[in-house]
């Protein structure tokens, strides 16, 4: 496994006979647990990715075995590792009592007391997020205080769990903010404020609306800081906790749905197929999707026409999930030894219809068959003004908060594939975002999409915003 491919380095905390590790992907803001006991030699991990090198990898180190899966809850932002953990180990699947899944699981019931030997975890339901989301109590010695609280999806780090991701399974906001109201009162804030909390997700997750940038807090500090634990009425609660909310990324729903499925497991080390360009084109014909993972500037230099640059350097698999179809075939241009990488983190959320990687990437492609996209500077645009539909593809609190080039249209990112009619593919059009990013990926969608002339916003909003030039701020 290559050092892209794994987490951020693991939050190590090691007693006697502890081990506890934290492991944070920050290109999904997801956080999963390697829990053992060193006398005992047994382990569990809690809400894995879906590439599981790192986690047997720091169990055989620390002499563990993993015997044990547990997940807080089905997620919908990332396709979990439960089955390849199971595969691979023999590991148990274990969720709170309230899941339905398709495969064989042990279901947890409140209070249920899970004995590593001198580690031990207790489960918590704790419904809201979703109906059968549970927290863990961590206590390093059976009978102690709980060291530790791993809170899933419903406490994050200065917000809670998003109660409206299951409108589709019959389960209202309103009723699930309510179940999260009790739980947070009658399971969390119960703890001793000394509890570390650690949670499945930080800043960035469109799980929760208000997550900080830290990974771990204490009750005590949550008590105090997190709007959502201060108190309120119940109805106070429920309406602090739907105001404001943002519709959740396209690929959600399918990656909860594949997450409840017996389907086939990732094995990441396996070779990408590489495709000869005659094969890429043969693909395109019948309808695959060519991405482009290389970063905005070099995409601009020259691309394959029709292609779609989302660069690996950012939320890669969020941002295809966003504007790409589970149900489509996919190609990857770019640097051949990224192609793998490239393909394990798409799987991370289950986009796993991947045909294979352009060989030799476009250095292996005549000029002939290359096209520049056209950017523009901040000078330009002013010029530009009037004469130009101009989309500002950032998110309302970032508009909210900086402004906008004057007339903008503002469509964020991940509703763009939704709002294509309210624009003219005939009128020339200029995108922007924050820096240059999201919009160069805006910019190719829209061309792939038949819009005739795109240019996005070199250094984005930032290189507007100098104090030369207007800026509209939204009422």
């Amino acid at each position: 496994m290559t050092q892209a491919q794994a987490p951020d380095r693991p939050v190590v905390h090691e007693t006697r006979s502890m081990v506890f590790r934290q492991y944070y992907l920050g290109c999904l803001s997801q956080a999963s647990y390697l829990i053992g006991d060193r006398t005992s030699g047994r382990a569990v991990v809690v809400d894995p990715q879906r590439d599981i090198g790192h986690y047997l990898a720091d169990a055989e180190e620390a002499g563990l075995r993993i015997e044990r899966v547990v997940e807080t809850h089905v997620h919908a932002d990332f396709l979990s590792g439960h089955l390849e953990l199971a595969a691979a180990t023999g590991a148990v699947i274990s969720y709170g009592s309230a899941a339905r899944v398709e495969y064989p699981v042990e279901l947890l019931a409140h209070g249920q007391v899970l004995s590593l030997g001198t580690v031990t975890l207790e489960v918590r339901h704790t419904p809201g997020h979703t109906p059968e989301s549970i927290c863990l109590l961590v206590r390093p010695q059976p009978g102690g205080p709980p060291w530790a609280v791993l809170t899933g999806d419903t406490l994050f780090i200065g917000d809670v769990g998003r109660p409206d991701l299951l409108g589709s399974a019959g389960w209202s906001a309103e009723d699930l903010a309510r179940a999260l109201y009790r739980s947070t009162r009658d399971e969390l804030l119960t703890l001793p404020d000394a509890a570390l909390v650690f949670p499945a997700h930080g800043a960035g997750s469109a799980c929760g609306k208000n997550l900080s940038t830290e990974t771990s807090s204490t009750i005590g500090e949550q008590r105090r800081t997190n709007y959502a634990l201060a108190p309120m009425s119940e109805d106070a609660f429920v309406a602090a906790v739907t105001e404001g909310l943002t519709a959740p990324p396209r690929y959600f729903e399918y990656a909860a749905h594949r997450n409840r499925e017996l389907r086939p497991v990732l094995h990441e080390d396996a070779p990408l197929p590489l495709l000869t360009l005659a094969e890429v084109d043969a693909a395109l014909a019948a309808g695959a999707v060519l991405l482009d993972t290389r970063d905005p500037q070099d995409f601009a230099a020259g691309h394959l026409v029709g292609s779609i640059n989302v660069g690996l350097g950012g939320r890669f698999a969020e941002q295809v999930g966003q504007l790409v179809g589970p149900d489509v075939d996919l190609v990857l241009v770019g640097e051949e030894d990224t192609a793998v990488e490239a393909r394990n983190r798409l799987a991370r959320i289950g986009y796993d219809r991947v045909l294979g990687a352009l060989a030799g990437g476009l250095g292996a492609v005549g000029s002939d068959r290359l096209t520049a996209a056209g950017r523009v500077s901040a000078a330009e645009l002013a010029d530009l003004l009037g004469q130009v539909t101009v989309v500002d593809v950032r998110g309302p609190g970032e508009i909210a908060a900086s402004g906008t080039v004057p007339g903008a249209l503002r469509i964020p990112l991940p509703t763009l594939i939704t709002r294509l009619d309210e624009l003219d593919p005939a009128v020339p059009t200029v995108v922007l975002c924050a820096s240059g990013f999201r919009s160069s990926i805006a910019a190719s969608v829209l061309r792939a999409r038949g819009f005739t002339h795109v240019d996005d916003l070199l250094g984005g909003f930032t290189a507007w915003n100098d104090g030369r030039r207007p800026v509209e701020h939204p009422s």
